[in-house]
């Protein structure tokens, strides 16, 4: 598939201070075989002043295609990729949170097993490759691991890293696909729902990690872990819809 347009797809709550800096880093990114790059930032109804940062970007750089959507109550990260997913009109879409934990230059890495014609389907792994990675929590990445471990064993994958924030979609397949986990579910439910569509082309690529602790605002707990386990059983093992 030729691909003229790629959507990337950015959850934001909160993110009013550092918005704009992971905004200019895409900014800066040549895309592969001079594709497109069209911006949809879905604002969760954040408490501080994302919307106004936003804006503000917007009139600085009305050369670059910025969509922006806001939710008018709080509903969760996963519900905010419901909503950017919808909207995205690129062949291709790919997930980036608005903090600096992962690194724009890297889209052409996810791309390459596309634009060569053997991708459906990319994540970017954190557990894999030579790049750069910043040593934070140890239960975090043991919880990570084995979370995946689990994913792989309904999905019949062999992934090695099922919750990163990376992941490259064919727009119109993920958008063929019932999503309903509103937080941090999302994972786990996009990753065994795709895997079942029939030849799917599943790849992996090493990518960097500039991980931030919680007083940087890190958001993830244990409880969404807790509800990752769930959501493994339930669209696992109960094949849900």
């Amino acid at each position: 598939m030729t691909i003229q347009k790629l959507s990337i797809i950015i959850p934001a709550y909160n993110e009013g201070n550092t918005i704009h800096l992971i905004l200019d880093k895409i900014k800066e990114v040549n895309l592969v075989n001079d594709i497109q790059k069209e911006i949809i930032i879905v604002n969760d109804c954040s408490k501080d002043n994302t919307e106004l940062a936003i804006a503000t970007y917007q009139q600085a750089n009305p050369d670059i295609n910025i969509q922006y959507f806001k939710h008018e109550v709080n509903k969760g990260k996963g519900a905010a990729l419901h909503t950017g997913i919808s909207k995205a009109t690129g062949e291709y879409l790919i997930i980036q949170d608005a903090d600096l934990e992962y690194d724009p230059a890297e889209y052409n890495d996810l791309l390459k097993p596309v634009v060569s014609g053997f991708a459906d389907v990319v994540y970017g792994s954190r557990f894999m490759g030579s790049n750069p990675h910043r040593i934070l929590f140890f239960w975090h990445t043991i919880g990570n691991r084995w979370l995946t471990f689990a994913s792989n064993m309904f999905s019949n994958l062999n992934l090695t890293d099922m919750e990163t924030c990376y992941k490259l979609f064919n727009t119109q397949m993920i958008q063929g696909i019932p999503l309903t986990e509103k937080r941090f579910g999302f994972e786990p439910e996009v990753t065994i729902k795709i895997s079942r569509i029939p030849k799917i082309r599943i790849y992996e690529v090493g990518i960097s990690y500039y991980g931030r602790t919680y007083e940087e605002g890190k958001k993830i707990g244990w409880k969404d872990g807790v509800r990752a386990i769930f959501c493994i059983l339930k669209y696992g093992l109960f094949k849900a819809r």
